[in-house]
């Protein structure tokens, strides 16, 4: 039995970017011509040109926050906010909704969220039955990897959320190969049925997501005959990343396409820098052109050594979002990228606020050959974008934290 679902995760790094740049223009075209908000956000854009991630890397970057923006003043004429390239009816056989509420369609296609790739990474396989703790209700967790799990052959019993006790019991007489759902979810119900003196003795592997999922509850898993592997997926895009046996790192889905940017920007970061996972999928029916997640990662360099050839990152490493009100006003990490490109000398850039509430100080540590002059001027920089008063503190080149931080809220609450 093949260790990998298909032939595209073994092909070059070459040819699978050769592929996805070819597809790059015609995906931003068909948005163009068939998604309202793209044919404004990309007006005068020659999508034959976007053929490569320099070009992409030029396009604006839609943040979750202005996509439900855009929904919201559109709510009484187009609920998607002019993004869906298809409406109710036939192409459309759900519709689901995530806090906000943000509406995200579900069109026709077969595994139509791309989740039977990491169901198959995790260790099902066609003919088992899959017992699927994600919810069926409002968010399409649920259905996208009952979707996935069909397209790969397996039944699913659709368990959903709550309802300890008769999880329990399902499991006992239906005997899955596995479970889905969140992992913490999965531990309340192996606690269950150890409290009920029920075994369990199918429950052997598990796919989980949606919440973090650390190396310690991994291990309890693994102590109880469970491997247990993690994907990343959101309600927007779909399957984005996933863990194989080798578990180093998550493994890029091959229908995506995925950059990682400086916060607050849209400008790609040098390999292994932690940044914002900026991702353009190649949906047609919701055909997403460098959607924001909000969620910080790093590239892993190197290749996956179950011989998957395509990008790994470290998966899930925070919020990119830092805004911080200070002294009564908001302070974007959009507005430190802004001060730190008047100045060609600094290499990077943290604001760090201090002090207590209603005593807030800002310092901004820069890494750049340390120069009163400089300072001076950044501090104005500073005053100018911000209408705030900071102090600039120069590092050492290469010093600041690689964690994706561009504001620091370090003040005390007590």
């Amino acid at each position: 039995m093949s260790a990998h679902f298909d032939a595209l995760e073994t092909r070059s790094p070459a040819e699978r970017e050769a592929a996805l740049m070819a597809a790059l223009p015609q995906q931003v075209a068909h948005a163009q011509k068939h998604s309202p908000a793209f044919a404004t956000s990309l007006a005068g854009v020659d999508a034959s040109r976007i053929n490569s991630r320099q070009a992409l890397a030029a396009l604006p970057v839609i943040r979750k926050y202005e996509l439900l923006a855009q929904q919201q003043a559109l709510r009484e004429s187009n609920v998607f906010g002019g993004f869906a390239s298809i409406g109710f009816g036939r192409a459309m056989p759900r519709v689901f909704a995530s806090p906000g509420p943000i509406y995200e369609p579900e069109g026709t296609r077969a595994d139509y969220w791309r989740m039977a790739r990491a169901i198959y990474a995790a260790g099902f396989r066609e003919g088992e039955l899959i017992h699927n703790c994600f919810s069926y209700h409002f968010t399409p967790a649920g259905s996208m990897m009952e979707t996935g799990a069909h397209a790969l052959g397996c039944t699913v019993f659709p368990g959903g959320i709550g309802q300890t006790e008769q999880q329990v019991q399902a499991m006992r007489e239906l005997k899955p190969a596995g479970y889905i759902g969140t992992p913490s979810f999965l531990k309340i119900i192996v606690e269950k049925a150890a409290e009920l003196s029920v075994s369990l003795p199918s429950l052997r592997k598990a796919l989980v997501s949606g919440e973090a999922f650390p190396p310690s509850l991994r291990d309890w898993m693994a102590e109880r005959g469970i491997a247990a592997y993690q994907c990343y997926a959101t309600a927007d895009l779909g399957l984005i990343a996933y863990e194989t046996s080798a578990r180093e790192g998550l493994v890029l889905d091959e229908g995506v396409i995925v950059e990682i940017v400086r916060p607050g920007t849209g400008d790609p970061v040098p390999e292994g820098e932690v940044g914002e996972l900026v991702v353009t999928t190649l949906n047609t029916d919701y055909p997403l052109i460098r959607f924001g997640t909000g969620d910080l990662s790093a590239v892993l360099t190197g290749h996956c050594p179950t011989g998957r050839t395509n990008t790994r990152i470290k998966g899930w490493m925070g919020r990119a979002d830092q805004t911080t009100k200070v002294r009564g006003m908001f302070v974007h990490p959009g507005q430190v990228a802004e001060v730190v490109k008047r100045f060609p000398e600094v290499a990077r850039a943290r604001l760090v606020v201090t002090g207590e509430m209603a005593n807030d100080q800002m310092g901004l540590q820069v890494e750049a050959q340390a120069s009163d002059a400089l300072a001076q001027k950044i501090a104005e920089a500073v005053r100018d974008i911000t209408k705030l008063r900071a102090s600039v503190s120069f590092v050492a080149m290469g010093s600041l934290p690689n964690d994706g931080k561009v504001i620091e809220d370090a003040r005390s609450y007590q």
